[in-house]
């Protein structure tokens, strides 16, 4: 399969720059699981958009730090473009921020979490069966968010719910797939996160992170799976 990454992250900050980028750690993500696939990154927040979606077998919207609610240009370039990808039934995928432009785009409220900064390694507990996957419980992924989706899109159907966030996944028919976490990072990458954010974030929301990790890793493999299940499900 051939995928596209649509990157929104827009940290260039040292911390960043000193570790691997999103086209590259969603890259390795598939690539721990289908070392075949080929996957072609687009920098959409620095206005870098493939010139035919249609090429791609399969979609994937990253994170990023930026809110959705911000609606700069390249944001409202991208809602366009989701549009586009759903209409053509285009496999599409959203991790944090492309959850939540996804949900924005099929009209859905983004709002602030009532309860606070979730952050950390956070339990995403399954409340509705995938037709791509027999796996129950859910999963422990790396996260970290103050905003999320308010409401589901009309037509939408809820699959994840974290503390604090009880949409923190849906799908959208069966080639659309979205969770607010983050599959992608590493425990490492996470853990040197939860120190860079601390005086960001706060004391208490870094203790917690901090307690969360000690828990043991994300389940990183599984849900990569889950994901390039979804990708061969939607293609048939």
């Amino acid at each position: 399969m051939r995928l596209a990454t649509l990157v929104t992250n827009t940290d260039f900050s040292a911390f960043a720059k000193a570790r691997p980028l999103d086209d590259e750690k969603f890259a390795t993500l598939i690539a721990e699981v289908r070392p075949d696939w080929e996957v072609n990154a687009f920098w959409v927040c620095k206005g870098e958009f493939p010139d035919d979606v249609s090429a791609f077998d399969g979609v994937m919207i990253t994170g990023s730090p930026a809110s959705v609610t911000e609606d700069a240009a390249w944001m409202q370039r991208l809602e366009d473009l989701v549009k586009e990808v759903v209409d053509q039934k285009i496999p599409l995928f959203g991790a944090c921020f492309g959850h939540q432009i996804i949900a924005k785009s099929l009209g859905a409220r983004i709002i602030r979490n009532p309860e606070g900064w979730a952050h950390g390694r956070i339990k995403n507990r399954r409340v509705a069966s995938l037709p791509w996957s027999d796996q129950e419980s859910g999963w422990h992924l790396y996260g970290s968010h103050i905003e999320q989706v308010g409401s589901l899109p009309d037509g939408a159907q809820r699959v994840f719910e974290s503390p604090g966030c009880p949409i923190a996944g849906f799908i959208f028919g069966e080639r659309v797939f979205t969770v607010q976490h983050h599959p992608e990072m590493t425990k490492e990458f996470m853990t040197d996160l939860v120190e860079e954010y601390a005086d960001y974030v706060g004391e208490d929301v870094t203790r917690t992170a901090r307690q969360s990790l000690s828990k043991g890793p994300a389940d990183r493999a599984g849900f990569a799976h889950e994901m390039v299940a979804f990708f061969e499900y939607g293609g048939r």
